[in-house]
């Protein structure tokens, strides 16, 4: 079994229950179990800036799917639960990235783990460390609170 932490985000309609939908998705779909949660929280926007604010939470899950698998998994969610985003880092009804898979190091043409933007997000360090405050930065070994 795997140990995977997501993140999920979400700016448009009803943002808490595009985020709990999600999660309960995710449950029997994948299946997994959620294992630990953190907090959500209201962001702004990073990129474009042009938008309105965010929800977002990571959520550390446990399942047998490999990690291209759990992709798509996440991507079907995505499309069930609203349309696809229509511009790059826009607006969107759910965002579903996954941020680490155990301590595997990935970099394919459609996956890249540890997700790239883990120390560029304020609020993603933030949720990780909140949820394991020891973890570590597989690619330079250093534990994400000091970033």
């Amino acid at each position: 079994m795997a140990l995977v932490y997501i993140g999920i985000g979400s700016n448009l309609g009803d943002r808490y229950s595009n985020i709990e939908n999600a999660k309960e998705i995710l449950i029997i779909s994948c299946p997994a179990e959620i294992l630990s949660e953190s907090e959500i929280e209201e962001t702004e926007p990073v990129d474009l800036l042009e938008q309105p604010k965010f929800l977002n939470q990571i959520i550390l899950i446990e399942t047998d799917k490999e990690p291209l698998a759990l992709l798509k998994i996440l991507q079907q969610i995505e499309l069930k639960i609203g349309p696809r985003k229509t511009v790059p880092k826009g607006p969107r009804v759910i965002d579903l990235d996954i941020l680490l898979y155990n301590d595997i190091i990935l970099n394919l043409p459609d996956l890249t783990i540890p997700h790239p933007e883990i120390k560029n997000r304020c609020f993603v360090l933030k949720h990780l460390t909140d949820i394991a405050p020891d973890l570590i930065d597989p690619i330079t070994g250093i534990p994400y609170r000091k970033y």
